[in-house]
């Protein structure tokens, strides 16, 4: 700074050696109040001593008060805009009239890096057949497959790191807080944040933040929210690192925070789902998972969009411990085989989407709801059965309980011109029905500079 000002009493001689120095052509002079006054380049000094001046009278009277300058709120493209205008040099001045850098075609210094805030959502899916065999202790002795779809309802959250060691974490889905000075304290507090805590703790974070998470649909859905909720928090966190996890590691770490962290029962299918996105056809054996993307022609899934139904029954349900009644009833000979007679059942519904045999498809997700409903006592019940039987007979040609069943949502599929007949008696037993499109991106994550907000 000092080689770009000059005092307005200083000598006309001590303003040309900080001209030499800069190598600029020209000096800012500065009031008493240390504000810029005007500017004097190489070329006004000479006239003023072709005047007739001395090198010891005092700059100010060669100052130009009528000086071009730029603002310190002004972007680089106003910068880059009056260089282009033939003005060689020029004050960069706040707004109380101070003087901040010299900005000319030698010195445009590059943007500092500005605070940034990360975002993620990931959406949750729905699952056409195949369910129970993602289970590790069932494809552990018998492959397992499932197929299923993300779709446009998300969880959200946003993260911002800290420069102090604070840690900030907030549900509104469930409308809790934790707020600790330090990780470790955060972590140990007892809440209903266990899932996210879960996660934050195997990613161990070395500095402090504010995370807020949010969903579009209500917890217990049957959807696979709880994974969703994983893969939007880890998605943030991914955001900030200098090696980020990939697609299967994701994945891979939300089912641990959430299948063995936490000793929640269920299946690997969400996690996958979630964090690939699309339609996805996964096959699950001892050694390893695999993933299949399905290329489902586009006016399949434009009719599916408009002939799936999809409600939610308003019942609560604990998918943990109907997976550890599934698992208890899977000893059972007869289950274990519904179960795998299902998984042959999964590879006709990819070739029906693949085909665009939608009745048929419709067809095969009554034969599985049939079946699935076995598995456990506690997947169905009196009033579920009735809410099924009360959609087949209003037009729906199939459909199931998505998750593990016990409540949460349904899925119908319906004839064209049966829906509007099946969404009326869905709304007439108060039941919400819920549009969607499918979700082709999985789990997306990206930074945003603060102050662009």
């Amino acid at each position: 700074m000092k080689i770009y000002v000059v005092k307005a009493r200083a000598s006309i001689k001590e303003a040309l050696k900080i001209i030499d120095a800069n190598n600029e052509g020209l000096v800012c002079i500065l009031d008493d109040l240390d504000k810029v006054a005007g500017l004097a380049t190489d070329g006004d000094i000479r006239r003023e001593l072709l005047k007739g001046a001395s090198l010891d009278e005092p700059i100010e009277i060669c100052s130009n008060k009528d000086f071009i300058y730029a603002n310190d709120s002004d972007d680089r493209e106003s910068l880059l805009k009056l260089l282009d205008s033939n003005i060689k040099a020029f004050p960069i001045i706040d707004n109380d009239g101070h003087f901040i850098d010299l900005i000319s075609k030698k010195n445009l210094p590059l943007s500092k890096d500005k605070k940034n805030f990360a975002r993620s959502k990931a959406p949750v899916r729905i699952s056409f057949g195949g369910g129970g065999s993602d289970l590790t202790h069932f494809f552990s002795k018998s492959k397992g497959a499932v197929i299923n779809a993300t779709i446009s309802i998300y969880s959200h959250a946003i993260l911002r790191q800290r420069e102090d060691n604070l840690i900030s974490i907030k549900s509104w889905d469930l409308d809790e807080e934790i707020v600790e000075s330090n990780l470790e304290r955060a972590l140990s507090k007892k809440s209903k944040l266990g899932l996210i805590q879960s996660i934050i703790k195997l990613i161990n974070p070395s500095y402090g933040f504010d995370l807020e998470i949010y969903s579009d649909f209500p917890s217990h859905s049957g959807l696979g929210g709880s994974s969703a909720i994983s893969a939007a928090v880890l998605g943030c966190f991914n955001e900030f690192r200098d090696d980020p996890w990939d697609t299967y590691e994701l994945s891979e770490l939300a089912f641990q925070a959430e299948r063995l962290n936490l000793d929640i029962a269920g299946g690997w299918q969400d996690q996958y789902a979630c964090t690939f996105g699309g339609f996805n056809f996964i096959e699950f054996t001892k050694e390893t998972n695999i993933i299949h993307p399905l290329r489902i022609p586009r006016k399949t899934k434009l009719e599916l969009e408009e002939n799936l139904i999809l409600c939610n029954t308003g019942i609560s349900h604990d998918s943990g411990n109907i997976h550890d009644d599934q698992k208890k009833s899977m000893k059972n000979k007869n289950i274990e085989n519904l179960v795998r007679e299902n998984v042959e059942h999964v590879y006709t519904i990819k070739n029906q989407l693949l085909k665009n045999k939608l009745n048929d498809f419709g067809d095969s997700l009554d034969k599985s709801w049939i079946s699935k409903r076995q598995f456990s006592e506690k997947i169905s019940s009196p009033l579920i059965d009735r809410i099924y039987n009360g959609a087949k007979e209003n037009g729906a040609i199939g459909g199931k309980l998505l998750g593990a069943g016990g409540g949460g949502f349904f899925l119908f599929y319906v004839s064209p011109f049966n829906r509007n007949s099946l969404v009326k008696y869905l709304k007439s037993i108060e039941l919400e029905v819920f549009r969607f499109n499918f979700d082709d991106s999985g789990l997306q994550s990206w930074k945003t500079r603060e102050e662009t907000l």
